[in-house]
């Protein structure tokens, strides 16, 4: 499906705004610092439930607001859908809404309003830390199977209240009396979190090296790689023997994570590692290579994505082409194709004939006509 409108209250910088948007592309043309972001990160809340910049529900709610209300009509060839999500600046759990029928989490989101999102970090992500790489396999994964959405978010809440435990444990010794039971669920929700992980993975090297190689007109090979705890050597085994593995390894982590205080086993340390022609991106790769890796996983990304859902994801760069030299920009736009597309950036430059403009400014996002389109 595509978004059709967007209205916001309170969310981040806005007081209230509304905007219809154009099927194809919608360019968001703004001075920095104007709200350009924040309504990319409206969009994809709508599209998983959650932010890409922050976990703190407070921050996406304007200063001085209660709550943040965010609305958004979605449309295809035979239907429309309301999406609606209440966030408040207090610790009241927020509130998602499709239909109009109250859901219980992000997951029951996944496949309405799918997203693929694009931003500066990410042309650096094959040389960032693995969590930044870890948020690049979750953000699309999540949407393409809620299953994994779910384990994600209950493997999230053990590990916050182990690592409490752990931290906590020399103060409250009773507290290790439930610590079994959070290694066990989290052993298990772990092996299912692989278990995905893998797969797509695997799909995404697949698509990526396609990509890549067209990109590089046949000079390099882009390989990816799933990589988990260090006793499981097989991440494509049965959930049954990665479950046993993890077990195994908590335990010989058992005495570390107690005197460290932290939580040092399961998939919340594992990485993707990506090469070029067999040398590893991150030691060897020069800065136009990883930028060209990171383009080409991204369109990799909404490939699988299409291809899962039967339907072109909403495709969201946000001030990308500004950190893209000519070439990388051109393979970029010629590579839009027919799904929607949102752009931010601060001039329009040479990509103004593609589609609907908006200014972006002062909390307001304001249809510009043609003929000052390039202001």
């Amino acid at each position: 499906m595509k978004l059709k409108n967007l209205t916001l209250f309170d969310w981040r910088s806005y007081e209230r705004a509304e905007a219809a948007f154009a099927p194809g592309v919608n360019l968001l043309v703004g001075e920095n610092a104007q709200g350009k972001t924040n309504l990319l990160e409206a969009i994809v809340y709508l599209s998983q439930g959650q932010s890409f910049r922050t976990r703190s529900q407070a921050e996406l709610v304007r200063l001085g607001a209660e709550f943040a209300d965010l609305q958004a009509e979605l449309f295809d060839e035979k239907r429309t859908q309301s999406l609606r999500a209440v966030i408040f600046a207090s610790r009241r759990p927020r509130q998602l809404y499709v239909g109009g029928v109250k859901k219980k989490s992000g997951a029951d989101l996944a496949g309405l309003l799918p997203t693929v999102l694009f931003c500066p970090e990410d042309l650096q992500v094959l040389r960032a830390g693995a969590q930044a790489r870890r948020r690049l396999i979750d953000h699309t994964l999540c949407q393409l199977r809620p299953a994994y959405a779910l384990a994600l978010l209950e493997y999230g809440r053990c590990l916050e209240r182990k690592g409490r435990i752990l931290k906590d444990h020399m103060l409250q010794p009773g507290l290790l009396e439930v610590l079994p039971e959070y290694n066990e669920r989290m052993a298990r929700l772990g092996a299912r979190i692989i278990h995905y992980r893998a797969r797509y993975v695997k799909a995404l090297d697949e698509a990526a090296r396609l990509c890549h190689g067209d990109f590089s007109g046949g000079k390099e090979t882009l390989t990816l790689e799933y990589r988990s705890v260090s006793n499981i050597d097989d991440v494509f085994a049965s959930e049954d023997v990665l479950y046993d593995r993890l077990r195994e390894h908590q335990k010989s982590h058992a005495r570390a994570e107690l005197e460290s205080g932290q939580c040092l086993s399961g998939p919340h340390k594992d990485d993707l590692s990506a090469a070029l022609n067999g040398l590893a991106v991150k030691s060897y790769g020069s800065q136009g290579q990883t930028r060209t890796a990171a383009i080409s996983i991204k369109l990799a990304e909404r490939e699988l994505m299409r291809r899962n859902l039967g339907q072109e994801p909403v495709l969201l760069l946000d001030d990308v082409l500004s950190e893209l030299d000519a070439q990388r920009q051109d393979y970029v736009l010629n590579r839009l194709g027919d799904g929607q597309v949102f752009i931010t950036c601060c001039e329009t430059d040479r990509v103004t004939q593609l589609g609907r403009v908006y200014r972006v400014e002062n909390g307001s996002v304001r249809e510009m006509k043609n003929d000052v389109a390039s202001l």
